[in-house]
């Protein structure tokens, strides 16, 4: 039977146009999706995410199904959730 570790996802490495790595936790990854969303216009967001009303919601939704988020043309936002040991 797997390990529930394997599923956790506890910390995330973002990914940023011009931007360095950063570890989030799962709180502030939820946080940095719902401020980028609150600034795209309804028409622009995949038609998956429209189904949702609040940006939590939208942003809950992509950190479940998705790994990346188009935020305009050149630009790019990735996560990956990642295990962090000492």
């Amino acid at each position: 039977m797997p390990d529930p570790l394997m599923y956790s996802q506890d910390y995330f490495v973002v990914l940023e146009t011009n931007q360095p790595e950063q570890f989030l936790t799962a709180l502030e990854l939820l946080e940095k999706l719902q401020g980028i969303l609150q600034n795209i216009e309804p028409e622009e967001l995949m038609p998956d995410l429209r189904a949702f009303n609040l940006p939590e919601e939208q942003a809950k939704y992509l950190i479940d199904t998705s790994c990346e988020l188009d935020i305009g043309p050149g630009q790019y936002l990735q996560w990956y959730a990642v295990r962090l040991e000492k």
